[in-house]
């Protein structure tokens, strides 16, 4: 066994063997794969996958992972035999709201790049001969997707990694690690030590295991999901191929169906959650060498990720199976099992350096359809380069530390499993661990009647009851049924009402770090692409770039003294950033759950801070983009002007203990001027009309500052920082997108991530697609924001929108839409 390697991969399935075949393309061959059982049906989740690959998601990236991934597998070969059958698949709807979604997704496949098409029952029966036309209202067809044969596109992916010199080992179990100064040193096998440079955990669900032999948190579910064969069924010929009918998903119903040359293979997500103990599943692996996927039944017995079949669990979806393919009722159940796969709290995979150890990297938590992505971008990243694909969304360091709870991420991820299949609006909260987070002004807010939903575990006021009365005299635009699905029209009027006088906003949500010690201001000039050296009461909006140009982030910086700062962030993800490049000299401390922050905005916010301020804030005094430490009463506060919804206003930070006192005395000083409490459903639609980007919704480490019209938050003539050199190597070079604000012509609401159409009435494709959207209740216009080709991003360019496959006219504005000159958060 090699004493020393550069990378050494744990587990030889489909994303390990991806992830070694991709570093080896890259030129990174000193890899070492380390396998507890055989080579390459290992027993574990890749061995027994049915191999159904549908691309489409409400995820651009996963979306992007898959369509990479069926790309990948089509064009492997093992020993003549493909690793990609290309049949197609049709997802079916039962049911009205069904058919309605399936067309809000083929918009979603049109913005992510997927070729998609709506047909009918008969083209569907057409395709698939067994399917009752009569018992649905048609489907959604993508040609592309297909069924992977795990096993041998991860033997094939091997075999081209092993020519290039990636040395892969079966029958060796990772028994510990080496681990000194947060790095590990050496790892510990079966057969003997390993000192490496980097570590890539892939162990599925040993994944957990593995990663607490490092002190390594890996937050994922091991559940167990039936899939069962059928017997021969009458109209597919003994003979036939292994695969020649489009995949097809019954959703409504939370099954699937895959031909298996004269049988059905049927997959449920039907039954109830059934979750196993990471110290449940067997260490090694009963497959034998050469087996194959389960796809053609049977070879799944004996591997530690199967579980007995429970018939019980199966016999309502068997029903709703025949019910849709009636050849059914005269066959039967031949085989079926239990098979155990990874779910997270957020549906998203877990890839990444962990929080821990900054050298133990994860692959955890990756469906087959996404493995060859997952593998392309791991190996791009951990070579050094920015994935080509944006994985903020499946970045480990994503979740805060209660995340990270065996209790939350076993009951998220049986709710993940269950809802796997239903219709999830973007905005529905999860049901249960709530309240989790509260600010503390949640008991004030109960008592007003707010409507709560929930993001990264914090309760957030959607709108108020209380402001019921501001109705009265008001006509409010309501969104239709989807958009308006979490909508009342009190949100506009607590959007008009922050406009005329002054509301409370509670952002204690929102993420901040207090940065300290010497070395402070070096680390957030070297991070952030604004001038931040200037003197203590000065606040900066600035950007952390990718070392590509790409947006990381963007902040918000408040220099309370010299050696003092306070960031506002996007999340953890941005904490830990800092913390990977602070040195001894620098001090990054998370003060959010800590801390509460009260929104103070509106044209009367003035009237109400001043008589409980105990320093003048007058414009004269107190400007624009500034902060002070004062009291508000005996309440002790740090206070920011500034404003994320147009407004003059202040952003008042004070620790937890004080925010109840803080709530109640604006509310009783605002009293007189009209102020009322608002919600985030107002907070949204006042931001987009004033164009104030939110990272994640609107720009990524894709997208560079000129592009998404943040150049003047760019002062390259500080100094060096992270991604100066290639922002100014783009900017040789015009612009190829924008991010632009449009105006929906009719008045339709959108929910963002709709396909964008030269108008009207192109036949081509999509040129872009949105991002935020909503409602400007200021401004009396529907309004989106979209990517698109710098030659389309003029004003008054008309261009149509996709919304539930009906196209809108839609027209590039101005942006912002609302007080351009910036003059109402000035006075």
């Amino acid at each position: 066994m090699d004493s020393r390697t550069q990378i050494l991969v744990i587990g030889a399935g489909i994303v390990g063997c991806s992830t070694a075949y991709h570093l080896a393309r890259l030129g990174m061959t000193d890899v070492l794969v380390v396998e507890q059982g055989p080579l390459f049906a290992t027993g574990g989740s890749s061995s027994h996958a049915p191999g159904l690959v549908f691309q489409t998601s409400g995820s651009q990236a996963m979306t992007q992972l898959a369509s990479y991934t069926v790309q990948r597998y089509a064009e492997e070969t093992l020993d003549g035999k493909a690793c990609f059958h290309q049949v197609g698949g049709i997802e079916v709807a039962a049911t009205p709201q069904r058919w309605d979604d399936l067309k809000r997704k083929h918009g979603l496949a049109t913005s992510w790049g997927v070729e998609a098409e709506l047909i009918g029952p008969r083209e569907v029966h057409e395709a698939i001969p067994h399917v009752d036309p009569a018992r649905i209202h048609g489907g959604l067809y993508v040609a592309t997707d297909g069924i992977a044969k795990p096993v041998r596109a991860a033997e094939a992916m091997a075999r081209d990694a092993q020519q290039r010199g990636v040395r892969f080992l079966a029958n060796t179990e990772v028994t510990g690690f080496d681990i000194a100064d947060g790095r590990v040193r050496a790892v510990h096998t079966s057969r003997g030590s390993v000192a490496v440079e980097q570590v890539l955990c892939c162990a599925g669900i040993w994944g957990s295991r593995i990663g607490a032999l490092a002190g390594v948190s890996v937050p994922v579910q091991p559940l167990a999901h039936q899939y069962a064969v059928t017997g021969p069924v009458s109209g597919l010929p003994a003979g036939a191929d292994e695969v020649a009918q489009p995949i097809l998903r019954h959703q409504d119903s939370s099954i699937y169906f895959r031909q298996i040359h004269d049988r059905y293979g049927v997959g449920s997500y039907q039954h109830r959650a059934i979750p196993v103990r990471t110290d449940e599943i067997l260490p090694t692996a009963a497959a034998g060498e050469g087996a194959e996927a389960p796809s053609e039944g049977g070879d799944w017995k004996g591997m530690s990720s199967v579980h007995p079949f429970t018939p019980q669990d199966f016999a309502g979806p068997w029903a709703d199976a025949c019910e849709l393919l009636p050849a059914l009722e005269r066959t039967e159940v031949s085989e079926g099992m239990n098979g155990l796969f990874l779910f997270t709290s957020d549906g998203m995979p877990v890839l990444g350096p962990s929080r821990e150890v900054e050298n133990f990297w994860l692959g955890e938590a990756v469906w087959i359809t996404h493995a060859g992505g997952v593998g392309m971008a791991l190996a791009e990243w951990m070579t050094g380069a920015v994935p080509s694909i944006d994985l903020r969304a499946a970045d480990v360091r994503r979740f805060d530390g209660f995340a990270h709870s065996p209790c939350y991420v076993g009951e998220r991820s049986a709710q993940n499993f269950r809802e796997v299949y239903d219709i999830i609006h973007p905005q529905q909260p999860p049901e249960h661990p709530r309240p989790l987070r509260t600010s503390p002004f949640y008991s004030r807010q109960r008592e007003l009647g707010a409507y709560f939903l929930e993001a990264n575990g914090w309760e957030r006021p959607h709108w108020f009851e209380s402001n019921s009365t501001l109705l009265d005299g008001r006509q409010i635009t309501e969104p239709g049924p989807w958009a308006g699905r979490y909508f009342s029209p009190i949100v506009g009027a607590e959007h008009q009402a922050t406009r005329e006088r002054v509301a409370l906003y509670d952002m204690t949500s929102l993420a901040r770090a207090e940065v300290s010690g010497r070395g402070a201001l070096e680390l957030l000039q070297r991070l952030t692409t604004n001038q931040l050296d200037r003197p203590p009461g000065y606040v900066t909006y600035t950007l952390m770039l990718e070392p590509t140009g790409g947006i990381r982030a963007d902040i918000t910086v408040a220099r309370l003294s010299r050696d003092t700062f306070q960031v506002g962030l996007n999340g953890q993800r941005d904490i830990a950033w800092l913390r990977a490049h602070a040195d001894e000299t620098t001090h990054v401390r998370d003060i959010t759950g800590g801390t509460c922050c009260i929104g103070l905005w509106g044209p009367r916010a003035r009237d109400v801070l001043a008589p409980l301020a105990s320093e003048d804030i007058s414009h004269e005094s107190f400007r624009f983009f500034r902060a002070k430490q004062l009291y508000i009463a005996e309440v002790p506060v740090t206070a920011l002007r500034l404003s994320y919804v147009g407004e003059l206003g202040w952003e008042l930070y004070t620790s937890a203990e004080f925010g109840l006192r803080l709530w109640d005395l604006l509310s009783a000083a605002g009293a007189e001027h009209g102020i009322v409490p608002a919600g985030r459903g107002a907070f949204n639609g006042l931001r987009i009309e004033k164009g104030y980007r939110a990272w994640g919704a609107d720009m990524w480490s894709l997208h560079d500052p000129d592009e998404a019209g943040l150049g003047f938050a760019v002062k390259p003539d500080k100094g060096d920082f992270i991604g100066r050199d290639a922002l100014l190597r783009r900017r040789e070079h015009p612009v190829r997108r924008r991010l632009c604000c449009l105006r929906i012509d009719d008045g339709t609401v959108l929910m963002g991530s709709e396909p964008v159409f030269v108008g009207p009435e192109s036949h081509g494709g999509a040129v872009g697609f949105t991002t935020s959207a909503g409602y400007g209740h200021s401004v009396g216009a529907s309004l989106a924001y979209a990517w698109l080709p710098a030659e389309l991003s003029e004003v008054d360019t008309e261009l149509e929108v996709s919304y539930f496959d009906r196209r809108h006219p839609a027209t590039v504005v101005a942006d912002p839409f609302f007080d351009p000159e910036m003059k109402r958060m000035r006075c």
